[in-house]
C-alpha cells in the first residue's frame, strides 16, 4: 500500500513513562539506503514488515509497507547492510487524539530517545507534551537509516 507519511520528530527531554499505553520491541535493518530512498526490514515483536520510503519533500514522503511472515523478516535481516536498529517503541496517547511514538534505542544507540507524531497534513496542529524537547525533524542524524551507519554513541558528545 502506498501513501504519504507526514511526521515530526523531537528529542525527549522529560519523563514520558507515566503516560505510556503500550510498548513493543523492534529490530530493523536496511536492505538498501541511498540518498532519497530506503528499503527497510522490521521485526516488531513477532510481526515482520518490509517498507520502502522515498525522499522527503518538506515533512512529507511516500511510504509503502507490507506485512510479511516473521520468518521471512528474520531471513531478510540477515541480508541487510551492516548496522541494526534495536529499540523499544512506547505509545503515548495525547489529549488531542494523536499518538506519540517514543523510541528508546538500545545497543550502539543507547541513550537516544526520539518522539514522533504522524500528521494528516504538514500544517496540522498538535499538542506538545511537557516532556518534549528540541525538534529534530529533517536532521538526518536521527533517521534510523543514518543511525545504522553512524550510531549515536559516535556523536552524542556533539549534542552536549
Amino acid at each position: 500500500m502506498a501513501f504519504k507519511e507526514i511526521e515530526r520528530k523531537f528529542l525527549v527531554a522529560g519523563d514520558f513513562r507515566g503516560e505510556v499505553s503500550g510498548a513493543s520491541h523492534i529490530v530493523q535493518g536496511y536492505l538498501s539506503t541511498t540518498p532519497g530512498r530506503s528499503v527497510r526490514v522490521r521485526l516488531r515483536d513477532e510481526q515482520g514488515w518490509i517498507t520502502v520510503k522515498g525522499p522527503m519533500r518538506g515533512l512529507t514522503r511516500i511510504e509503502w509497507e507490507k506485512e510479511i511472515p516473521a520468518g521471512e523478516a528474520q531471513l531478510l535481516l540477515s541480508l541487510c547492510e551492516p548496522g541494526v536498529i534495536d529499540k523499544t517503541r512506547h505509545l503515548v496517547p495525547a489529549a488531542d487524539g494523536h499518538v506519540w511514538e517514543v523510541d528508546e534505542f538500545h545497543g550502539d544507540n543507547a541513550g537516544l530517545l526520539v518522539a514522533e507524531v504522524e500528521l494528516g497534513s504538514e500544517d496540522e496542529a498538535f499538542c506538545r507534551p511537557a516532556w518534549l524537547g528540541e525538534e529534530v525533524t529533517g536532521d538526518r542524524r536521527y533517521y534510523n537509516s543514518s543511525l545504522t551507519k553512524r550510531p549515536y554513541k559516535d556523536w552524542k558528545e556533539e549534542q552536549l
